[in-house]
């Protein structure tokens, strides 16, 4: 049970536009307006045009066409994973898939309990709510989400005082679909409501070409399968970054190619943009010179190795250490940081003798 006012419940919480999050830097730099409306367009709308996460998506398959048989909304579902793993098309092929309207929003935009009571009293009956970075989500207002999510219901204590009254909210029953890169800062409450629950891997350097070459299918350009492995390859795993290097590819191609994509051509264009063959950018090159030449090998403490950069601490954990710890080029230990053998071989560097 939650108190509102009149402002909560009657001003203007329903016309407010829900805020997006900000768009993540990459290897290629920052998201434009242009590249989020080309990304959307190059979204999978079924699980049969869905390429990778084969598990994810046969569940899936079972639970919807259990859901649809029994014309009951599907149960609620969070997706959990590094970005770019296709969370947010997942959830837009789960509401397609259930033949339901998707209304979206994200975890920082519901900043009180008026929001969200807007936004659940403006559902119908089975629709899908996508929460984007639920794990952000403002503690009193996850509290209002419990028997929502349970039995669909909001409680309401309006006014203050001797004054104040009880009031009880039905809410359409819908499916609430959540995704998170943070699964350890979802609280039990809330993670314990989902009735399922899918993490998402990364994805094989042959499911990413297919990926690309569907990509160019629907951009029009045209690519041999060779050029679609090597733009794969160097995609870090992660199907947001292979369809934004096929972007910058392709504009590679356009200006000193004639437009065609060969291997040649997706090769010279990648190290044109300054991204090699392990996928590594100029941030993850600089990061492994410093530990390796500047600090010869030795465990260094993530501040310093910040300093070192010119980059802040928080961007270099989350950002840029988890490749380079998944392709063994550095190792944490109890001193810090520290460069492996692998990591001296790929830049050229002979390691100290120690």
């Amino acid at each position: 049970m939650w108190e509102a006012d009149a402002d909560d419940l009657f001003g203007d919480v329903a016309a407010k536009p829900a805020r997006t999050s900000g768009a993540r830097r990459s290897v290629s730099g920052e998201l434009t307006g242009e590249d989020i409306d080309v990304e959307r367009s190059l979204r999978p709308q079924t699980l049969s045009e869905y390429c990778g996460q084969e598990r994810v998506c046969e569940n899936l398959k079972v639970l919807i066409q259990a859901a649809r048989n029994r014309h009951e909304p599907l149960d609620h579902v969070i997706f959990s994973g590094p970005p770019g793993l296709g969370k947010t098309t997942l959830a837009g092929i789960v509401a397609n898939e259930m033949g339901a309207r998707l209304r979206t929003t994200s975890g920082p935009a519901i900043e009180r309990t008026g929001d969200l009571a807007a936004i659940l009293t403006n559902l119908e009956e089975g629709d899908v709510l996508f929460v984007d970075e639920i794990h952000r989500l403002n503690h009193q207002v996850e509290e209002v989400l419990y028997p929502a999510m349970e039995d669909f219901f909001l409680d309401i204590v309006i006014g203050k005082g001797p004054a104040a009254r009880s009031i009880r909210l039905d809410v359409p029953r819908f499916t609430l679909v959540g995704a998170t890169t943070r699964t350890g800062l979802l609280t039990g409450p809330l993670r314990d409501r989902f009735g399922i629950s899918y993490r998402l891997d990364y994805y094989s350097v042959e499911n990413l070409a297919h990926i690309v070459e569907r990509s160019a299918r629907l951009l029009s350009v045209q690519m041999d399968e060779d050029a679609a492995l090597e733009i794969a390859s160097r995609s870090r795993g992660t199907p947001r970054l292979a369809n934004r290097l096929l972007k910058r590819v392709r504009d590679y191609a356009q200006v000193r190619a004639g437009g065609a994509i060969t291997w040649n051509v997706a090769a010279e264009a990648l190290t044109f943009f300054e991204i090699d063959e392990l996928g590594l950018d100029w941030m993850d090159i600089k990061i492994l010179q410093a530990l390796t030449s500047t600090f010869r090998g030795r465990p260094v403490g993530l501040s310093t190795i910040a300093s070192a950069v010119a980059e802040d601490a928080s961007t270099l954990e989350d950002v840029y250490e988890p490749y380079l710890l998944q392709q063994g080029l550095i190792v944490r230990t109890p001193q810090g940081r520290q460069a492996t053998l692998a990591a001296f071989e790929h830049l050229g560097i002979t390691p100290p003798v120690s």
